[in-house]
């Protein structure tokens, strides 16, 4: 047996070179260029479009640009601090999760995470089979039901393959999405005057201010909580932060920004019928698929160390496999026809688990960390009453229209964690 099986067997070597649940060590990080790429390409992602559409009908411009503004500032910081701790630890969220949360209470964050990215998985898929029917005038359901099912095992081996895989696609993906997405824009601007045509059309549909920047948030508040799977193999802090703010505030408001101009141009807030209203489906398609491939590759490789840290293994392949087979489900079933419910779902149960994990971190952790090994307390209490309350808030802003719901509900966490946090580390340290 060689050293590396040794090492292997006693468990001092992973045996996944991608580390899903120990620290990624400094040889194996990347500089600022490489982490940003990936972020990029895994925010630059299509069903944002969508969600911009239908953001953009309900609102004046000039009301939209202060609601992409307003989501935009709050989805890039609260990511930034999330990929500043990946960075910092060297550990996928759910891994980091353990110190806050609890060995056994970190399983609650693996099923969110993991479960939220299995949706959007879903709606992704689902997204590219109805746009391949429209395309080629399919009327029968289970031709587009086969593409969902080929382009999906498509997805699954490149997240496989790992960072190196969506690296590379990543590379490729991003500039077809951007392609269409100016595009598109370019169309919009054309059929309205310009931009000063664009100020003066009136919304088509109705949505509150709040929803909607609920609904910005929500576009990437489950993905970006999971931000540390990525920026984990940064070389400081500082490049995670910096990568963070390429894809969540410039990547992600950019999708939105499109799918809203366009919208508010052709009065849809449909994505998939605004392209087959402009001619434009088997571009789309083609475009689409691409930008697509990536996006989910990256949210199988979420879900995938999710399901490793779910388990406590050091392979990620079985529950990308798993999770991939209950994603192409959901899209089989339409999940996509839901984005909006989705979003804001995503946007009220998500962020108080970033807000309790930056609380807690900065109370008890942000001098050094022990070894995963030493981790005793199986379920923190401190961690889940401030979770519990954030999610409370959320849904109670959300619900009536007070605030911006995913920044009250990341708030009420952060600070909860933070006073509890305080409180025990008081308790533990022996009086002088």
């Amino acid at each position: 047996m060689t050293a590396a099986e040794l090492r292997e067997e006693a468990g001092t070597e992973p045996v996944d070179p991608d580390y899903p649940v120990t620290p990624v060590p400094a040889s194996a990080r990347r500089g600022v260029v490489s982490i940003s790429v990936v972020l990029i390409g895994f925010t630059v992602f299509a069903p944002t479009l969508m969600a911009g559409a239908s953001i953009g009908a309900a609102f004046r411009f000039s009301e939209f640009l202060a609601v992409l503004l307003v989501g935009s500032v709050v989805l890039g910081a609260y990511v930034a601090a999330i990929g500043f701790l990946g960075a910092r630890t060297g550990l996928t969220t759910v891994v980091m999760s353990r110190y806050t949360f609890g060995t056994a209470g970190s399983k609650l964050v693996s099923v969110l995470l993991g479960g939220t990215q299995i949706g959007w998985y879903g709606v992704a898929v689902g997204s590219i089979g109805q746009m391949t029917a429209l395309a080629f005038g399919w009327e029968s359901a289970w031709a587009p039901g086969l593409v969902m099912i080929g382009v999906s095992a498509l997805m699954m081996l490149t997240a496989l393959y790992g960072y190196e895989g969506m690296y590379w696609v990543s590379l490729i993906s991003t500039p077809l999405i951007l392609v269409l997405a100016f595009w598109i824009t370019a169309l919009a601007l054309t059929e309205v005057g310009g931009w000063k045509g664009l100020f003066d059309i009136a919304p088509t549909t109705s949505m509150t201010w709040a929803a909607a920047v609920t609904t910005v948030v929500g576009t990437f508040a489950s993905a970006g909580t999971q931000a540390a799977n990525w920026t984990r193999f940064a070389k400081r802090g500082r490049d995670a932060v910096l990568a963070c703010g390429l894809g969540f505030v410039i990547g992600n408001g950019l999708m939105v920004f499109f799918g809203a101009v366009s919208a508010l141009a052709f009065g849809e807030g449909d994505f998939t019928t605004l392209l087959l209203g402009m001619g434009m489906i088997g571009w789309g398609l083609f475009f689409l698929f691409g930008n697509l491939w990536k996006s989910n590759a990256d949210a199988a490789y979420a879900f995938g160390v999710a399901g490793a840290e779910l388990a406590n293994a050091r392979r990620k392949g079985p529950f990308i496999i798993g999770g991939v087979a209950i994603g192409t489900m959901l899209a089989l079933l339409g999940v996509e026809g839901h984005i909006v419910g989705y979003l804001s779902l995503i946007g009220i149960l998500i962020p108080p688990v970033g807000g309790v994990l930056i609380g807690d971190w900065i109370a008890r952790w942000r001098h050094g960390q022990p070894p995963l090994s030493t981790l005793t307390e199986k379920v923190r209490w401190q961690a889940l009453v401030p979770y519990v309350l954030g999610c409370v808030v959320a849904w109670v802003s959300n619900e009536y229209g007070i605030g911006i719901a995913p920044l009250n509900g990341i708030v009420v966490a952060l600070v909860g964690a933070w006073l509890l946090g305080v409180r025990a580390k008081r308790e533990l340290t022996p009086a002088a």
